[in-house]
């Protein structure tokens, strides 16, 4: 059962506001002091926390995916004609993502950091921190306040540090001033240690918060710590002399000069990761389709599940993950279709995935054929509904037997390379129905596997091999070889080189690649690349010479998927890969379809006038980030500022 941690009371969100008589004397209020004698007011006071995650506008949606993660190598976003939604779309705006009223993605982070602020103070001067309740909700706040400040510094690069709660005197915590990231940085290092000192592995956690893939644990701390780790000792586009009021000049540099102070971060990142690897092997799920089921199923079991953390949204409350990233169902789909799946009541338009996460084509012939992640990351097709028009009709009794052209049927429609979709998360994976767009589904964050290759990658000192020297016994390559081996892989020599290539193959539209790829310095180079690739893919020449210009598919009927009439899924799929012929059963009258895959009505698919990783005039050497939007520079008392350019 879910924590119902989104749908709070109003105690909670009332200790966060700050009325005028709350702070009025000097000694805490007695409603302060109360709260955090309580372990379950304490409770409720972060559940403050995780309700500005189900806000619109934040990780209910906007940072969920498909917004916060756009444009790589790897991946693009499906609404690449608007410039807000495509970040290399962004040739200098700065206006707000979404709202003009504070409801966005700034504020909400902020917000949630003010509450994780109010909660730590709290407890730190009120609670009985001998208590293990008390210490497991301290260590919680410390964790959502670190993943808070990751994402905010992930997104805008420097922001402002603020670590304790406003007590409604100094006007410097109410306003405050946007800072150089390593000093966000240093306190990360400092809170995610403590809060790993207090936190207990997943099992030993008390109350609803054990065994649940919801809350913190011991290894989401330590995970988070060797994830900033590497930020950190990384590179990144930054100021290249931090100015208050802002500078044109900045660059990709090391966010630490100091090779050693580098080195140190890549010893802390192996110790932190080989806690978890030494004490929960059992994480790693032997087929990589499970752990993507698993999160459409809502298996929130710890100790049967590969992530050590996803955060968490109600049933029947909100939630866009799958609406946003799943593959792509068609709005001709009606409710009550796929298992007991509703997008809505009766034949609205509602039945619908908006898939803004799709594939760079050219990702598809980067994987191994045999690498078994590709048909599970990766889907050129669609769910599709309609009742025979779709093709002739002396047709549609061969494709699909057994069923008459008026009749309603639901089926897999082949697209083409233009429109390849992300298919970890899956509307037919799910075991329970919702309505609307809020499905509900918890947002993915962090999983064993990234503990193996940020393992892996530390232990090499990554892009600029700065080794540590201890790995407590553990075998980089051995953790390497792991990922590959369930994936149907031979082992492979570790290098920087393998490692940039398996967190692609690995991560694929988990919000993740670019910002390896900014840490790593490649963006810009990468993006480029890409872009010149799915070029020469669509013209066949190159690396791509005689690929096909048709796929070949057949279907078989399984009505398991529709509740409403028939349902079609392909049983073969043949033609996509650089080398693939006709099939040799190939036969119109035996249920075989031809479509093309890179042209459409004559015309190509993928062309320099409709399709971009960036628009011609994007900075995309320089904006990296997001720009701090104006409504909040605006209300920010003259304390925010935006660099790179805007």
């Amino acid at each position: 059962m879910k924590a119902k941690y989104l749908i709070l009371g109003a105690l909670a969100l009332t200790l966060i506001a700050c009325e005028p008589n709350f702070f009025e004397t000097e000694s805490p209020s007695a409603m302060d002091e109360a709260v955090f004698k309580s372990t379950d007011l304490t409770a409720q006071a972060i559940g403050a926390i995780y309700n500005t995650f189900g806000e619109d506008k934040s990780f209910r949606n906007r940072l969920c995916g498909g917004y916060v993660a756009m444009n790589t190598d790897i991946e693009h976003c499906s609404k690449t004609e608007d410039a807000e939604y495509a970040a290399y779309n962004m040739t200098g705006g700065t206006g707000n993502l979404s709202t003009s009223n504070g409801k966005d993605p700034w504020a909400y982070l902020n917000s949630a950091i003010e509450r994780a602020n109010v909660v730590i103070d709290g407890i730190r001067q009120h609670s009985d921190t001998t208590d293990q309740t008390f210490r497991y909700l301290l260590g919680e706040a410390l964790t959502l306040r670190a993943f808070c400040y990751l994402e905010m510094v992930k997104l805008w690069g420097d922001v402002p540090a603020s670590f304790e709660s406003f007590n409604g005197y100094n006007p410097d915590v109410l306003y405050t001033a946007k800072q150089d990231r390593n000093v966000v940085y240093n306190q990360l290092r400092i809170d995610l240690k403590d809060a790993a000192n207090l936190l207990p592995w997943s099992a030993q956690c008390p109350g609803n918060a054990a065994n649940y893939t919801g809350r913190p644990s011991k290894a989401l701390a330590l995970g988070l710590l060797a994830r900033m780790d590497l930020m950190y000792a990384g590179l990144a586009m930054r100021p290249d002399v931090f100015t208050v009021g802002g500078t044109r000049a900045c660059s990709v540099q090391y966010n630490v000069k100091d090779a050693d102070v580098r080195r140190e971060l890549y010893q802390e990142a192996v110790w932190a990761c080989a806690q978890i690897i030494k004490q929960e092997s059992f994480k790693f799920k032997d087929d990589f389709a499970d752990v993507f089921k698993d999160l459409c199923k809502d298996v929130t079991d710890y100790s049967k599940s590969e992530w050590i953390w996803a955060l968490p949204f109600l049933d029947g409350a909100r939630g866009q993950v799958l609406a946003l990233t799943g593959n792509k169902m068609s709005s001709n789909c009606p409710g009550a279709l796929i298992n007991t799946i509703s997008y809505g009541s009766g034949n609205n338009n509602n039945a619908k995935t908006q898939a803004m996460i799709e594939i760079v084509p050219t990702f598809y012939y980067a994987y191994d054929k045999a690498d078994k992640r590709r048909d599970i990351t990766i889907l050129p097709w669609t769910w599709e509904y309609d009742n025979g028009d779709g093709m002739a009709s002396s047709y549609t009794d061969v494709v699909f037997p057994g069923v008459d052209a008026a009749d309603k049927k639901l089926y897999q429609k082949q697209s083409n390379a233009s429109q390849m979709y992300l298919g970890k998360l899956r509307v037919e994976w799910m075991e329970r129905s919702y309505a609307s767009n809020e499905d509900c589904i918890d947002m993915p964050v962090l999983r064993y596997a990234d503990i193996l290759l940020m393992f892996a990658e530390a232990a090499i000192g990554s892009k600029e091999g700065n080794a540590p020297s201890e790995l407590y016994g553990i075998s980089a390559q051995e953790c390497f070889d792991k990922v590959r081996e369930r994936a149907g892989l031979a082992s492979k020599p570790l290098s920087f080189n393998a490692i940039v290539d398996e967190r692609a193959f690995e991560f694929c539209g988990e919000n993740i690649r670019k910002y390896d790829l900014m840490r790593w310095g490649l963006l810009k180079e990468r993006l480029e690349k890409a872009q010149s690739d799915v070029y020469d893919l669509q013209k066949g020449v190159g690396a791509y010479a005689g690929r096909p210009d048709s796929v070949y598919f057949h279907y078989t009927r399984n009505d398991n998927y529709s509740q409403i009439g028939a349902a079609f899924v392909f049983d073969r799929f043949v033609g996509i890969d650089l080398d693939a012929e006709r099939p040799a059963e190939y036969d119109k009258a035996n249920g075989w379809v031809a479509k093309s895959f890179f042209t459409k009505d004559d015309d190509p698919v993928i062309n320099t006038e409709n399709w971009y990783l960036y628009v011609p005039g994007a900075h995309i050497d320089m904006h990296q980030y997001w720009p701090i939007f104006d409504v909040n520079i605006a209300s920010s008392n003259g304390t925010l500022w935006n660099d790179y350019e805007y």
